[in-house]
């Protein structure tokens, strides 16, 4: 693997790894600010991404899908990740409707917090002309760390505001639809991560994802 591949991979990961932990810690401490602690006792709330990873959804697809989107042709194989569930017991909620909504809700809004951080300090710097002050040696790795840092947070907060099971956007929902409903999403939900992954492979998510990022990118243009 060349030198500099190898150092967009590494920062690649770190961002991840923090936007994952962001995810799941915020849905640990939602949960524990409606009455359950079954996350927080099992130390859930923290950014350290030891207690997030999963070896396959936050490891093994998205180094796959790296190397694989660099290296072989652009191999369709999506740059998404997900990090270990997060255990809650929505017995313990107070007001589980509005609970169930905040908790799901909660991983969702701290990726938009990190992608919004990301980007007032990518419009400060091109409005103050600081990239180009910056020495050669760091403008490169601030400007890679800081784009993977929005692109990969408002991904995922897209991502996960779908609502396919077992995505966030999918349990929001769950609240508003009719009793009814219910058998059908029980039903997707044991087939989720395989619809996932092949809707993912057709590149269905990508054709929402990338109008919001085009978008992004264009205000930071103005």
């Amino acid at each position: 693997m060349e030198a500099g591949l190898l150092g967009h991979l590494v920062v690649y990961m770190v961002v991840l790894l923090l936007a994952i932990s962001a995810h799941e810690a915020a849905h640990a401490w939602m949960s524990y600010r409606f009455g359950d602690d079954t996350a927080r006792l099992l130390g859930r709330i923290t950014l350290n991404p030891a207690a997030h990873i999963d070896p396959i959804g936050t490891l093994l697809i998205p180094i796959a899908g790296f190397i694989l989107g660099n290296v072989a042709g652009g191999a369709r194989i999506p740059l998404i990740g997900w990090g270990k569930p997060t255990p809650v017991n929505p017995l313990r909620w107070r007001n589980k409707d509005v609970a169930n909504v905040m908790v799901s809700a909660a991983g969702i809004m701290a990726n938009l917090f990190i992608a919004i951080c990301a980007f007032t300090i990518i419009k400060v710097l091109l409005m103050t002309g600081s990239f180009q002050s910056m020495p050669e040696s760091m403008r490169e790795p601030v400007s890679i760390f800081l784009t993977y840092l929005l692109t990969m947070n408002v991904s995922l907060a897209v991502f996960n505001l779908l609502p396919f099971p077992p995505l966030d956007g999918s349990k929001i929902l769950e609240t508003f639809l009719p009793a009814s409903a219910q058998p059908v999403l029980a039903v997707l939900e044991q087939h989720g991560y395989i619809i996932l992954m092949l809707l993912m492979y057709m590149g269905f998510f990508s054709m929402i994802i990338n109008p919001i990022m085009s978008f992004v990118f264009y205000l930071l243009s103005l």
